[in-house]
């Protein structure tokens, strides 16, 4: 009977050890380090450490409440009225109000808008829109529409970001961004005292700094993440969240929507896929993914060079300018597009990104976000300039809506991909957020006091 105890004891004893090794800490400094500019870029990693929306998704893509708390529609989706949360208040002490939210909304967006205009009524935020926006809760979850304050009590503009999120700005000097927890954040204190964001810094040197135990969060570009793996990194995998892609113009030169199909034909994705991106994420020639609707492999990515001569015609058209931004990896990508075109008789000339106004080809990223294929599909029009709303949820109809934006071949699918982050030992907790990035705000440190 006294061994029996004795082991019982043991045993209690080694769980409860295990459950303080493992509970989250509170305290600590969390070092991250990334290539771009973690706030000032649309889609920077802290932006949303700083930044709420109205409303959000959560890691499965479901719009759930933000700033928001509750939010209704009328007229056929013409109408939304957003009520806010209330006891909320920016970092700076000042309170949330729906003449605050509006003067952000309008700030960040002034042009091709989701909405014709909006208002600050009583604590709602109102949208009237010409036409119906049943996808605006899940647009609003966005980066480019969550809220800052853009009016101190002074009248003032604040000198840095200021928000309502778990972050906040408490300096930069020399590519080193600080945020400070924020104690009164309505979501609740996070268990991180502080996040330091070093910006600029190559994927290589990122690496080794996580190697050496001078960076705790890197990022893993999609193309790298076997190698991360063969380096035995512990890196944290997103599903397909960026939808690689060509957008062709519908003027000029391709004006001609016979010789956008025959550019559709001649890309060789597999090549992009097995060689560039190293076999990660999906070849594709859908702009939804197939785990979300169920009918992507309905549009079919095999190249075809004799198919794309054949609607060429014979035609010697005008040299194309194909514009990509200046990731390495973008323009690689870009060169191989070139020369599959080439094969197809199409001139192709590479372009920089800032004059892509006079470009006939852009390759660029769009996101793939939400658990909903109506509202994903939306999301994803609208980042390559469309506000298009996707009023159907039948399966049928949301085929059918996809594939008349595809006949029309001004986008260009390619691959699906991933985002990756590597951490350190010390690091708990780490989720990605339904974009792939990192939640920091749940993060705790090992061995934190």
């Amino acid at each position: 009977m006294l061994r029996r105890f004795a082991i019982s004891f043991l045993v209690f004893a080694l769980a409860l050890s295990g459950f303080a090794r493992t509970r989250p800490h509170y305290g600590g400094s969390l070092r991250v380090e990334i290539e771009g500019d973690p706030l000032r870029n649309p889609d920077g990693i802290a932006r949303r450490m700083v930044l709420d929306g109205l409303t959000a998704l959560d890691a499965d893509g479901k719009v759930i409440p933000g700033l928001a708390a509750d939010w209704q529609s009328d007229n056929n989706d013409h109408h939304w009225q957003f009520h806010l949360r209330p006891g909320v208040h920016f970092q700076d002490g000042s309170p949330l109000t729906s003449a605050a939210v509006v003067m952000s909304l309008n700030l960040s967006c002034t042009q091709n808008c989701p909405w014709t205009a909006v208002h600050a009524v009583g604590n709602s935020v109102v949208f009237v829109s010409d036409s119906p926006t049943p996808n605006l809760p899940a647009l609003l979850a966005q980066d480019a529409f969550l809220i800052a304050l853009t009016r101190t009590a002074d009248g003032q503009t604040p000198a840095n970001v200021i928000g309502t999120g778990p972050f906040q700005f408490a300096a930069f000097n020399r590519d080193v961004l600080t945020l400070a927890a924020n104690d009164s954040c309505w979501q609740g204190r996070p268990f991180l005292d502080q996040i330091v964001m070093t910006e600029n810094r190559s994927i290589r040197d990122q690496w080794l700094d996580l190697s050496v135990d001078r960076a705790d969060v890197v990022e893993v570009p999609p193309q790298q993440i076997r190698q991360a793996q063969q380096q035995r990194l512990t890196v944290v995998v997103s599903p397909p969240v960026e939808l690689l892609a060509i957008q062709a113009s519908d003027s000029g030169t391709l004006a001609n929507p016979i010789l956008r199909a025959a550019i559709a034909q001649a890309v060789d994705r597999g090549a992009l896929f097995n060689v560039i991106y190293q076999k990660q994420g999906e070849i594709t020639a859908s702009l939804l993914p197939q785990s979300l609707t169920g009918y992507a492999f309905l549009f079919p990515p095999d190249r075809d060079v004799n198919k794309a001569n054949e609607l060429r015609g014979g035609l010697t058209p005008a040299p194309l300018q194909l514009a990509a931004d200046g990731d390495p990896t973008m323009q690689l990508v870009a060169q191989r597009i070139a020369l599959n075109l080439h094969e197809a008789g199409f001139n192709v000339q590479l372009a920089k990104m800032r004059n892509s106004s006079r470009v006939d080809l852009t390759l660029l990223k769009l996101p793939i976000v939400g658990s909903d294929p109506a509202d994903a599909l939306a999301v994803l029009l609208r980042g390559a300039g469309e506000n298009a709303p996707v009023t159907t949820q039948d399966p049928a109809a949301l085929f059918r809506a996809e594939h008349d934006v595809l006949e029309l071949k001004t986008l260009i699918p390619l691959l699906d991909l991933p985002r990756a982050w590597a951490v350190g030992s010390r690091v708990r907790d780490l989720r990605l957020r339904a974009d792939g990035t990192p939640d920091l705000a749940g993060v705790s440190l090992e061995g934190a006091q």
